[in-house]
């Protein structure tokens, strides 16, 4: 059950306050009455509102003075404090000027007298958005593992039927000792920026993704589209992760490092394991400690494999008629160079200039070509030329690959 919401409304104005505490109330939420604040903002003034520890506070502007935006700003700057979100209501003849407040530390704004209504909304909105900050990842952005345990309570609270998948990153860690942890963190943005891309392309408008930390990822789909989106992440990530590395290690297909006694040894280029439990009709799976359980023991047999690959725990659910492990042998790193890579071996763009517009790719989802264009790093014809290089390559490698079908 989750926990009841503390509201602080901070205002002189009475009637108002009535009103909205009897709303808010009647709702569910705790409602917290202060009065404006001192005009001097002392140490104590913050204290107040800490003791209360609310989780969101509604600010009335107009009643309460423009020293108030002064407090915000205060309560943005205060660890304890910094995600709580503060919403400000505002006199529309002084809509300009109140704006600026913004600058403040004010999250959102309504015209006063507020419907209590557009308030309720504006105040979930706020919780969930402050929610997910405080527990995404600092390096993706992408929600982390407290969000995703609340998902998936819900789904089984409300009896859904979901497929979980782990994905962890194999032979990461050779990668990070050996590249530097700069070079880690981009193979970490560039995973969350494919799976991302994976789950939309095949997945549902509501699956959910998450990077649990490190080098795990998880997402959360429905059963019939969990074998698409494996198959299309493994696909990405085996096309393109292996220019990460240094073209002679490439050429490899392994890097050379030291154990912990420290013998010499060679470990293969990064893959990845997706391990997958499904809740279905016949699913014994009832509870989070279970279907860890579940994706641990899944997740110890895929560590035996040496290639990228996926398999779902097959002891209660029947979804298809090929449950079996999914492997994939097609890397080719010869028939298949992304666009970046192409223009780097032309000596057209530098390894710095390609990072910053893969940087801006990957957390925007603008195309690396439209970016590395609007940075002035590429002309028009250099692009074309690469692009029409680019499709060639993938000509190539559909055709070697349908050969080596048969």
């Amino acid at each position: 059950m989750d926990k009841t919401r503390k509201i602080l409304i901070i205002s002189s104005d009475q009637k108002l306050k009535e009103v909205l505490n009897f709303c808010f109330d009647g709702w569910g939420y705790e409602v917290y009455l202060q009065k404006p604040l001192e005009k001097k903002l002392e140490h104590y003034d913050l204290e107040k509102i800490k003791s209360v520890s609310p989780d969101v506070i509604v600010v009335d502007v107009e009643s309460a003075g423009s020293t108030q935006l002064d407090i915000c700003k205060r309560l943005k700057n205060d660890f304890l404090t910094a995600f709580v979100p503060v919403i400000t209501l505002i006199n529309k003849r002084h809509l300009r000027s109140q704006l600026l407040g913004v600058k403040q530390g004010v999250d959102d704004y309504l015209i006063k007298p507020p419907d209590p209504l557009d308030l309720r909304m504006r105040i979930e909105i706020a919780l969930r958005r402050a929610r997910h900050s405080i527990n995404a990842n600092t390096l993706t952005g992408l929600p982390g593992a407290r969000i995703l345990e609340d998902i998936v309570k819900e789904k089984f609270q409300k009896k859904k039927y979901f497929s979980f998948c782990y994905v962890d990153i194999d032979n990461f860690k050779s990668f990070n000792d050996l590249y530097g942890y700069q070079k880690g963190d981009k193979v970490i943005v560039q995973t969350a920026y494919m799976l991302q891309l994976a789950v939309t392309k095949t997945g549902q408008t509501d699956d959910f993704v998450s990077h649990i930390g490190g080098d795990d990822f998880a997402f959360v789909t429905t059963l019939d589209r969990y074998e698409k989106i494996c198959n299309y992440f493994i696909q990405l990530f085996d096309n393109i992760i292996p220019f990460h590395y240094a073209k002679e290690d490439r050429k490899n297909g392994f890097v050379v490092t030291h154990n912990r006694s420290r013998k010499i040894q060679e470990v293969p280029l990064m893959s990845v394991s997706l391990a997958v439990v499904n809740k279905g009709l016949n699913s014994t799976v009832e509870n989070m400690i279970q279907l860890n359980e579940r994706i641990s023991e899944v997740k110890k047999f895929l560590k035996k494999k040496p290639k990228s690959c996926y398999m779902a725990d097959r002891r209660d659910t029947k979804i298809s008629n090929n449950q079996s492990i999914q492997i994939n042998k097609k890397r080719n790193i010869d028939s298949y160079k992304p666009l970046g890579q192409i223009l780097i071996d032309k000596n057209i763009v530098s390894s710095e200039q390609l990072d910053e517009a893969l940087n801006i790719h990957w957390r925007k989802g603008v195309s690396s070509g439209k970016v590395l264009k609007e940075l002035g790093f590429v002309t028009e014809a250099e692009l074309k030329e690469a692009l029409d290089e680019q499709k060639i390559n993938f000509i190539n490698f559909i055709e070697k690959d349908m050969q080596r079908m048969g």
